[in-house]
């Protein structure tokens, strides 16, 4: 497995890799030994490496599962998901009435809530989607709250917040304390296998310009959610900005 101190070495090599050749990128699982991106057989056709076959699949999956949004990368004013339904319960408990994400996310949550609910657990969605007006608002009352400079580390400016996707789910009581319940141990173990990854992992504030946040996860699909596990230790980010930047690359040749 790919370790994230090593891809803060790798990362800028293959962002230049991206550009000059997206289809050579030389980085994968067991890149850090001997495997190689792209071999030859005999017949003279090109076999791709499964880390390859991995960024081009997950690349022609829905855009707004590996779309970047982050505070250097935000959202439009009047972007607004479709296929917005409202969370109604089921295997999961949801906080308040209203509450909505978009149907795939809907659908996976109440798949992972029953796989929970099977371990004697109740996942309890407490937050999902927010407009760019309300999301204004919440990060407007967060200022006033605790300050600016602390606003800043757990709340995010109006577009620039994952939730505005329709993606993502605050559980449990949104504070720390989330962590060392029995739902937020059983999320941070099994979330990926179910298409979620959690955003804001224990000592990544520097990468994702937000502090831990162990309640916050974004769907993002089981074949990224695996992606992310397998090749970039789990942290969402890194994923991200490397299939972002390889789209990017990719466009302009």
């Amino acid at each position: 497995m790919i370790k994230a101190e090593i891809f803060c070495i790798f990362f800028s090599c293959m962002i230049v890799c991206c550009a000059r050749n997206v289809s050579q990128i030389n980085f994968t699982e067991s890149a850090v030994e001997s495997d190689k991106v792209e071999s030859s057989n005999s017949a003279g056709s090109v076999d791709v490496s499964p880390f390859n076959k991995n960024i081009l699949g997950i690349l022609q999956t829905d855009p707004y599962l590996w779309i970047l949004v982050d505070k250097e990368h935000p959202l439009a004013a009047d972007y607004e998901p479709d296929g917005l339904v409202e969370l109604k319960g089921g295997s999961y408990t949801a906080g308040r009435s209203g509450l909505m994400l978009r149907k795939p996310a809907a659908e996976a949550l109440e798949e992972m809530a029953y796989a929970a609910k099977a371990q004697g657990l109740t996942l309890a969605a407490s937050s999902a989607y927010r407009s760019y007006s309300y999301q204004a608002q919440v990060y407007d009352r967060n200022v006033k709250q605790m300050g600016q400079a602390a606003a800043d580390r757990e709340s995010a400016r109006a577009g620039r917040s994952q939730h505005q996707l329709g993606l993502v789910v605050d559980f449990g009581s949104i504070t720390d304390a989330f962590a060392k319940t029995p739902e937020g141990a059983w999320l941070a173990a099994n979330a990926s296998r179910f298409g979620w990854s959690l955003s804001y992992p224990e000592g990544y504030e520097e990468v994702t310009g937000y502090r831990w946040e162990c309640w916050h996860y974004r769907y993002v699909g089981k074949e990224l959610a695996e992606f992310i596990d397998t090749y970039f230790d789990g942290i969402q980010q890194y994923a991200l900005q490397f299939l972002n930047e390889y789209a990017s690359a990719e466009d302009r040749h």
